[in-house]
């Protein structure tokens, strides 16, 4: 009995020191503290503990973190600490961040809120996680680090009439600025992505490219599109002098 609880208390406070390097509000797993495999039960016992005892929080099944305490109460992980297991595994890149954070992030809109949507391969059911819901959209591209930022902003033009608090004057505008201060090869890298993309990105792609004089990059985008379909974006000849070409209303 005495060897029985002295095993106990040793993976007690291996797991006690363990935690006690780990930063506040990152999000860790019992895989991230065990050692021993054959501890793996005691530990996860050890941690659920430490949650009941309110020494450590859970922010999902399996999952844990300190959390960071504040005059105004305990502080949750920040989006990517809540997310990053679903964005990389192994080292490799599987997901990225996109939807509000990216819009807020490419200066888009100003709101922000508690939904985190990851691009990704595979499609996956929503699921919560603390105070954010996380939603995935579905990425046809391949997804690395290179394109990513290009990723973020097609992703950014498939949603257009979503983004929140804008108007299609001031998004023209922005987009018009983002895509202009692009590197000559990320800009072909855009059109070479955006043909896995919906026709309306494709062709508001297209236009805005052919806006700013691009005109030699926008052949392949004007050859995946059916020449009599239109595009519904709200977008007026005012806002992008090329709507009519490529049959944006």
């Amino acid at each position: 009995m005495r060897v029985i609880l002295s095993l106990t208390m040793n993976i007690k406070n291996k797991v006690i020191s363990k935690i006690s390097q780990i930063g506040e509000s990152i999000v860790f797993t019992y895989e991230d503290i065990i050692q021993n495999p054959s501890d793996k039960e005691a530990v996860i016992k050890n941690l659920n503990r430490l949650v009941a005892s309110g020494n450590l929080s859970k922010l999902s099944k399996g999952r844990f973190y300190k959390a960071t305490s504040t005059p105004f109460g305990k502080l949750q992980p920040d989006e990517y600490e809540t997310a990053k297991d679903l964005l990389e595994k192994k080292g490799k890149l599987i997901g990225y961040h996109t939807g509000l954070a990216i819009y807020n992030k490419l200066n888009l809109t100003t709101q922000i809120g508690n939904i985190i949507q990851i691009g990704r391969k595979d499609a996956k059911p929503s699921i919560q996680r603390g105070k954010f819901k996380i939603r995935f959209v579905k990425q046809n591209n391949e997804i690395t680090k290179q394109n990513v930022p290009i990723l973020q902003i097609l992703d950014s033009l498939r949603y257009f009439k979503e983004i929140p608090d804008s108007n299609p004057p001031f998004l023209c505008k922005r987009f018009l600025s983002i895509v202009s201060e692009l590197k000559q090869k990320d800009k072909k890298i855009l059109v070479k992505l955006a043909l896995n993309y919906s026709p309306a990105t494709r062709a508001l792609a297209g236009a805005l490219l052919e806006e700013l004089g691009y005109n030699q990059l926008t052949e392949d985008l004007m050859k995946s599109l059916n020449p009599i379909s239109t595009y519904k974006l709200s977008i007026s000849q005012n806002d992008l002098s090329t709507t009519e070409k490529w049959n944006i209303k």
